[in-house]
C-alpha cells in the first residue's frame, strides 16, 4: 500500500530585487512586435525577453513584469518589428520601480531601436507570491532525494532536505509560494542513480510542479544524478503562448501553450561568412560535439584514490572511468562531448579519501570546469559541466591547391591564383627538352625559309628550310585576270564585268570581259510610252512617235480644235443670245452673237405716274404720283401740292344750298363742305360712314375714320415675256404687276 504524507514547506525568502515592467500598446499587427532585455552590468547578459508572436491582439496594452538583482545598475532594452514600420499607433514605455524610465508615445522604427538606460534608485519591492505544488513520488531510497528552486541567478526561493524517515514510495505534496518569473526546478540524488528503484529491484518515482491545475514539470526520467528544469511561473492562470518547438528560431523557452507562431527552422552551420565553410543558408552556428579535456586527479597523501572512482558521463555512456593507483597528480587527456555529467564515487572502506582527494577538469580553452578539493565530506558527487569547444567554421587557407602548379600549397581550401611554368618549360623557365641547345624547346622549333629576299620568309622561323621565289600576278580567286601561279599581288586584278559582248546587239556592253548571253536584237520603233503609236517591242526610237493632242474634235461644235487628234470630251453646242454684258437683255449662257441686244433706256416706266416715260425700259425710280386738285388761286380749296388740275372741284361760291343727298352741299357759308372722299362712299350703305365735314375756315376735316373696303390696286411695274422692266409697248404681250400681287396679261393694239 502507498503511503501519502503531506508536507507544508514555507521557506523564509528575501528578495533583493527590483521590478522592470514593460507596457507594449499594440498595433494593427501585434504579431510583429517582440522585445530583449539585457543587463549592461554584467556582460550582456540576457536577463528576459518575448518573440514574435507573444502578442496576439491589436489595439490592446500589455505588461509584463521582470525581476531584476539589485547588483544590476544598466540595462538596454531593444524592440523589434519584423516587418520594420514600427508599431504606428501603438506605444511603449518601461518602468522600474513604478517610475517610466523609457517612453515613446508614438514611436516609429525599422527593425530594432536599442534603449540604454540607468537603473534609478528605488526600494526594493519582493515580487507578488505565486502559489504552486511541488510533489514528489519518492522510490526505496528516499533519503537521497533532495530538491530546490531557484532564479537564474540562483537565488533560492524553496528548498528541501532529503526525506529521511519517510515511508518508501510515498507522495510527498509540497506547497510552495515563489515569485513569478523564469525559474529553475532542481533535484538531486546523493546516490547518483535518481528515482530509478526499479533498478534495485523496486519501484520507479518520480516528481512534479503544478501551477494552476497545471503541470509545469513532469520528471518522467528517474535516472539522475542531479537534473534541472527551466520554468516560467505566471502570476495568473493565464498560460504564456510562444513557440514550444526549440527547432525553430522562434522557440520561447518560457512558453507553456504553443502558438504555432514557429516559422523559420533552425539551419545549422557555419553563419561566419568569412569562413571557408561558411552556409548562407544556417542561421544558427553549430557547434563541434567533441571536446579534448584535460581531467587532473590528485592525492596529497600520494598514494592514489584507494578504492574511490571518478566516472564523465554523456548521454548515459561511460566516457572515462578511474579507480586510482598514482601517486600524487594524474594528468589525462581525452575527448569527450560538449555535456558532461561528472560522478566520484567515495568507497566507504576509503575513509581518508575526502581528506587526500580531489579532481580538476579542464576545457579547451583552459577554463577549469570542475574543482574539487579536499577536504570534503560528501559520500558522493554529482557534476554536470558544458562547455563551447568552438564552432564548426574552418579558417580559410589560401593558396594554390594544384600540385601541378609552381606555387602549389599544400592544406589549401580556398584557392587564389595558380602559376603555371610556360607549356615546354620547367618553373625556372628552362626548356624541358631542347636537343639542339639554342634555347628553344623542340616542341616550339619552326622550320621556315631564313631569306627575307624570298616568297616564304619566316621571321619566326628557327631552323632553315626550302625557300620559294616571288611570282606576281593576280592572286584573286575571284577576279577575272586570276592567275593561278602566282604568290605575290601586283596590283593587277581586273574584276569580272558581266554583259552583251555583240557589236551588232541592241544591249552590246563595250566594258564587258565576260558575256552572259543576255544580247537582244535591235527593234526599230515608237519608245514613248505615252505617243499614240508607242510599241512596247521597240528598243531603238525611229522618230515616229506621235504625240497626243487633246481637244474637241466634232467641227460641229463651238469649240471645235483642227489641230487636236484625241477627244477629251469638252465639246461645247452653239447657244446664240446677246453677248454684251452692258445691254439691258444679255444672256451668260449665249456663246454666240445674235445682234439681238437692247440698251438700256432710263426712265419713269409707271404710266399712271405723273412723269411716266413710254420710250424707258428701265425704271429709274424717279416717277412722281399724280396728284389731282384745285390748281386755282381764287377757289375756295386751291391746293400748292396737286400736279394735275380738276377744274371741276375747285369751289368758287359761298351761296348756302342745302339738302341731304347732294354731293356737294353748304351748311354754313364759312365751313361746312360734306363730300364724297371716294368713288364708293356714293353708295347709301355708305352715306353715314364715308362722308367728311371740312372746315374752309380752319382747313381740317372731321367726321367719321375712313373705312375703305374697296381700294383702289396700285400698279407696281410692267415686264416684258422674259421678266424684263418695261413700259407700255404696242403690239406686245405685257404683264401689269399690281400691289395685291394680281397679274394682268394685256396686249395694247395700235
Amino acid at each position: 500500500m502507498k503511503n501519502i504524507l503531506l508536507l507544508l514547506l514555507l521557506p523564509l525568502i528575501t528578495f533583493a530585487q527590483k521590478e522592470v515592467v514593460i507596457h507594449i500598446t499594440t498595433d494593427n499587427y501585434p504579431a510583429e512586435t517582440k522585445w530583449e532585455l539585457f543587463s549592461d552590468s554584467v556582460s550582456g547578459t540576457l536577463l528576459s525577453a518575448v518573440n514574435y508572436g507573444h502578442y496576439t491582439s491589436a489595439s490592446t496594452t500589455y505588461s509584463d513584469t521582470v525581476y531584476i538583482s539589485d547588483t544590476i545598475t544598466n540595462i538596454s532594452w531593444v524592440i523589434y518589428d519584423s516587418y520594420g514600420d514600427g508599431i504606428p499607433g501603438g506605444n511603449y514605455y518601461v518602468s522600474v520601480c513604478e517610475d517610466t524610465i523609457i517612453s515613446y508615445p508614438v514611436p516609429t522604427f525599422t527593425t530594432g531601436l536599442l534603449h540604454n538606460r540607468v537603473i534609478p534608485q528605488c526600494m526594493p519591492n519582493p515580487p507578488p507570491c505565486v502559489e504552486a505544488t511541488v510533489i514528489i513520488n519518492l522510490d526505496q531510497y528516499q533519503g537521497e532525494t533532495s530538491w530546490d528552486i531557484t532564479d537564474t541567478n540562483g537565488t533560492v526561493y524553496a528548498s528541501s532536505v532529503a526525506y529521511d524517515g519517510n515511508p518508501d514510495y510515498a507522495t510527498i505534496i509540497i506547497p510552495v509560494c515563489i515569485p513569478k518569473g523564469p525559474l529553475e526546478f532542481n533535484i538531486y540524488d546523493t546516490y547518483g542513480d535518481g528515482l530509478n528503484g526499479a533498478l534495485w529491484q523496486g519501484q520507479d518515482g518520480s516528481y512534479y510542479l503544478t501551477q494552476c491545475n497545471d503541470t509545469l514539470i513532469y520528471g518522467t526520467d528517474p535516472a539522475f544524478g542531479y537534473d534541472t528544469a527551466h520554468v516560467f511561473v505566471s502570476d495568473s492562470c493565464i498560460p504564456i503562448y510562444g513557440c514550444m518547438d526549440p527547432a525553430y528560431m522562434e522557440f520561447n523557452h518560457l512558453a507553456i501553450v504553443d502558438t504555432g507562431f514557429c516559422n523559420i527552422l533552425k539551419v545549422f552551420g557555419c553563419v561566419d561568412s568569412a569562413m571557408y565553410n561558411y552556409d548562407s543558408l544556417a542561421n544558427v552556428m553549430d557547434m563541434i560535439d567533441s571536446c579534448e579535456y584535460t581531467l587532473i586527479l590528485h592525492d596529497l597523501m600520494g598514494n592514489g584514490w584507494v578504492g574511490s572512482s571518478l566516472k564523465l558521463y554523456a548521454n548515459d555512456t561511460t566516457e572515462y572511468s578511474h579507480m586510482g593507483g598514482f601517486n600524487d597528480y594524474y594528468y589525462i587527456s581525452l575527448m569527450a562531448p560538449r555535456l558532461l555529467s561528472v560522478q566520484f564515487f567515495i568507497s566507504p572502506q576509503a575513509s581518508l579519501t575526502t581528506i587526500e582527494c580531489g579532481f580538476t577538469l579542464i576545457n579547451p580553452e583552459g577554463d577549469t570546469l570542475i574543482s574539487i578539493e579536499p577536504p570534503f565530506i560528501q559520500p558522493l558527487f554529482v557534476y554536470s559541466a558544458i562547455t563551447n569547444c568552438g564552432n564548426i567554421c574552418i579558417e580559410r587557407v589560401f593558396g594554390c591547391p594544384d600540385t601541378l602548379a609552381c606555387n602549389y600549397t599544400a592544406g589549401v581550401n580556398t584557392a587564389t591564383s595558380c602559376t603555371y611554368p610556360v607549356q615546354y618549360y620547367d618553373c625556372n623557365n628552362q626548356c624541358i627538352v631542347d636537343t639542339d641547345n639554342d634555347g628553344v624547346c623542340n616542341e616550339n622549333e619552326i622550320i621556315g625559309c631564313q631569306d627575307p629576299l624570298f616568297y616564304n620568309y619566316n621571321i619566326l622561323a628557327t631552323d632553315p628550310g626550302l625557300c620559294i621565289p616571288f611570282i606576281y600576278g593576280c592572286i584573286d580567286a575571284t577576279q577575272f585576270n586570276y592567275d593561278a601561279n602566282a604568290n605575290t599581288s601586283n596590283e593587277s586584278c581586273e574584276p569580272y564585268i558581266y554583259g552583251c559582248m555583240d557589236s551588232t546587239a541592241f544591249n552590246y556592253n563595250l566594258l564587258a570581259n565576260t558575256d552572259n548571253g543576255t544580247c537582244d536584237s535591235i527593234i526599230d520603233g515608237c519608245t514613248n510610252p505615252v505617243a499614240l503609236n508607242y510599241n512596247p517591242l521597240a528598243n531603238t526610237d525611229d522618230g515616229s512617235c506621235i504625240n497626243p493632242v487633246y481637244g474637241c474634235i466634232d467641227s460641229t461644235m463651238f469649240n471645235y480644235n483642227s489641230l487636236a487628234n484625241v477627244d477629251n470630251n469638252s465639246c461645247i453646242s452653239y447657244f446664240y443670245g446677246c453677248t454684251n454684258p452692258t445691254a439691258l437683255n444679255y444672256n451668260p449662257l449665249a456663246n454666240t452673237e445674235d445682234f439681238s441686244c437692247i440698251d438700256y433706256i432710263y426712265g419713269c416706266t409707271d404710266s399712271t405716274a405723273f412723269n411716266y416715260d413710254s420710250t424707258a425700259n428701265t425704271n429709274n425710280n424717279s416717277c412722281v404720283v399724280v396728284v389731282e386738285g384745285c390748281m386755282d388761286q381764287s377757289a375756295y380749296n386751291y391746293n400748292n401740292t396737286v400736279n394735275v388740275h380738276d377744274s371741276i372741284s375747285c369751289l368758287y361760291s359761298a351761296s348756302c344750298t342745302s339738302g341731304p343727298g347732294n354731293p356737294y352741299w353748304l351748311n354754313d357759308p364759312c365751313y361746312a363742305w360734306v363730300i364724297s372722299v371716294d368713288d364708293y362712299c356714293c353708295d347709301n350703305e355708305w352715306d353715314t360712314i364715308c362722308q367728311l365735314t371740312y372746315d374752309y375756315c380752319e382747313g381740317t376735316w372731321s367726321g367719321p375714320l375712313l373705312s375703305r373696303t374697296n381700294a383702289e390696286k396700285k400698279l407696281l411695274k410692267i415686264t416684258d415675256i422674259l421678266g424684263r422692266p418695261t413700259k407700255e409697248i404696242k403690239n406686245q404681250l405685257l404683264f401689269y404687276i399690281y400691289d395685291d400681287g394680281s397679274i394682268n396679261k394685256k396686249i395694247i393694239k395700235h
